[in-house]
């Protein structure tokens, strides 16, 4: 819960970005745990101080910083949260036995060397068709996790099984800018006739009081999309399929 005031958890402080798919994973983990934390907005022209102070590796977001110690990187931080607040309200988010937390965190790494690393060219490609091979890229990877996602869950509704676990968070900061794809390259990324098991997990997930408000609107991701790119000097470029008319 974010809060001006520290509540479940002492001291809490997110620094952040609305539409950084890595910043989504600490709120939701945040939520999950019913911690109270404040929640700072960063303009990464611009950065703050406290972020560069609090990061002075990578300089990014997130960052985490519990009683004036900072935690970096989302998995890390994800974790920590899990570690640092056993017993509040909430599921664990990474299962107690060994060799279940071994395959979490497997299937956890996957999504960030595999499906991040396969999408950014939908991001940042300089053509169209670059962005439109990327998107079938994605497919094929998210084929990959629809047959994890069924030996994780074991027929039950969340990687994790009955409640959401360390894959369910990891890949469900995805889901604004896999939803977003689309309408960015003309490519369904996120499509029932693909990967139905997937569609119907990231359903459930964005229902979740923990994740409420917190996946981006399509049309505000795009629209972001375009502003970074100018940024970055990147042509403006029209999804395909509409190149293609």
């Amino acid at each position: 819960m974010e809060g001006d005031a520290p509540g479940g958890g002492e001291g809490l402080t997110l620094l952040g970005l609305w539409a950084s798919l890595f910043v989504i994973r600490a709120r939701i983990a945040l939520n999950l745990k019913g911690l109270t934390y404040v929640y700072t907005e960063e303009n990464l022209s611009d950065k703050s101080e406290l972020l560069l102070k609090s990061n002075p590796v990578h300089k990014k977001v997130p960052v985490l910083i519990h009683d004036g110690k900072p935690v970096c990187e989302s998995q890390i931080i994800v974790q920590y949260i899990d570690e640092a607040f056993p017993n509040v309200a909430g599921a664990p988010i990474l299962p107690s036995d060994p060799y279940d937390r071994a395959v979490a965190r497997f299937w956890a790494s996957y999504v960030d060397d595999k499906l991040y690393r396969t999408w950014v060219p939908i991001f940042r490609g300089r053509t169209a068709e670059e962005r439109v091979q990327a998107a079938t890229q994605v497919v094929a990877v998210l084929q990959t996790l629809e047959q994890a996602f069924k030996k994780c869950s074991k027929g039950k509704p969340f990687f994790g099984g009955d409640s959401v676990g360390l894959v369910d968070v990891v890949l469900g900061g995805h889901l604004g800018w896999l939803y977003a794809t689309e309408a960015i390259c003309g490519v369904k990324v996120v499509d029932a006739t693909k990967t139905p098991l997937l569609v119907a997990w990231a359903q459930r997930f964005c229902a979740l009081d923990a994740v409420k408000g917190l996946i981006p609107d399509v049309d505000r991701l795009v629209e972001y999309n375009k502003t970074r790119r100018a940024g970055l000097g990147l042509p403006l470029l029209l999804p395909y399929v509409e190149l293609q008319q």
